[in-house]
């Protein structure tokens, strides 16, 4: 068993010594995104909505550069740090990202903090076979 570690080009930047992802017998381990965007390092939109969006997106960002989409996510982990009160809206804008009856199984958890003083970040499995 070798793993790949990847780090992609023009893909949001690292707040912590870690890969982009690592890649191992298939499986994808894609590490926590933040809000914020390559463009604007360490800058947060208002509101849950759109720093789900920048969240995803910048999964998004990080599945191309391995060639790969959603449809490859198995499984998912988000953190919310207001919980009671993002977590409906959260919902809402992250299931936009994945196709009808193609959702990954996914963990939500609140938590007390997260870096930039994001309210959310969300990790992914993929698998290429998928």
């Amino acid at each position: 068993m070798s793993a790949l570690f990847h780090m992609i080009a023009g893909g949001p930047k690292p707040v912590a010594p870690f890969s982009h992802a690592v890649e191992c017998d298939g499986f994808v381990f894609v590490t926590g995104q933040m809000p914020d965007t390559p463009a604007a390092p360490g800058v947060l939109p208002d509101g849950i909505a759109a720093q789900t969006r920048n969240v995803m997106e910048n999964l998004r960002l990080v599945l191309a550069g391995l060639g790969l989409g959603f449809e490859h996510v198995v499984c998912a982990r988000a953190f919310l740090t207001e919980f009671h009160a993002d977590y409906p809206v959260f919902n809402e804008t992250y299931r936009r990202y994945f196709p009808e009856g193609r959702l990954p199984a996914r963990t939500c958890v609140g938590v007390t903090g997260l870096a930039y003083g994001a309210r959310v970040e969300i990790d992914f499995i993929a698998h290429r076979g998928t």
